[in-house]
């Protein structure tokens, strides 16, 4: 079976889900597919993933930059928020480190962190050196979706 076919009768990526417009080839979209797989990889329920997604997108906290001034403390608040409580801290902590790292290595760009990668393992072991807690799981996420792309 085909992704389409695979896709066409269980239902849509999470990504259009969350209304990220991956499609568009712009990298803000990339980055907010890239928080979202983020959120969506913790062992929590989906329903909680998804709603601590709409939480940042309502505090307008969806690129590196405005992850980073966000800081610490209002990331916490916006994970309790989201319904995130269990993993708060060391998420907040994450997301910190992680877009740090995406910012100071391909300069907020994923496109970049892509062209960059000689190929598909290449790729993985990028992403996941973008910070303690991006495993197989983020990296199968995310990139199940920008497959489309």
């Amino acid at each position: 079976m085909k992704i389409e076919e695979f896709v066409e009768r269980y239902g849509e990526p999470y990504s259009q889900k969350l209304g990220i417009d991956l499609a568009s080839g712009r990298n803000e979209e990339f980055i907010k597919w890239f928080l979202a797989s983020i959120l969506y990889a913790k062992p929590i329920r989906e329903n909680s993933a998804t709603l601590t997604y709409v939480t940042f997108e309502a505090y307008e906290v969806l690129s590196v930059e405005k992850i980073l001034e966000a800081g610490w403390d209002k990331l916490v608040r916006m994970l309790d928020e989201g319904g995130y409580v269990r993993y708060d801290f060391s998420t907040a902590t994450k997301l910190l480190n992680v877009f740090s790292n995406l910012k100071k290595k391909y300069g907020s760009d994923i496109q970049r962190l892509y062209n960059s990668s000689r190929d598909n393992l290449d790729l993985k072991g990028r992403l996941k050196a973008l910070g303690k807690g991006i495993g197989e799981t983020t990296v199968s996420i995310f990139l199940r979706d920008m497959r489309q792309v």
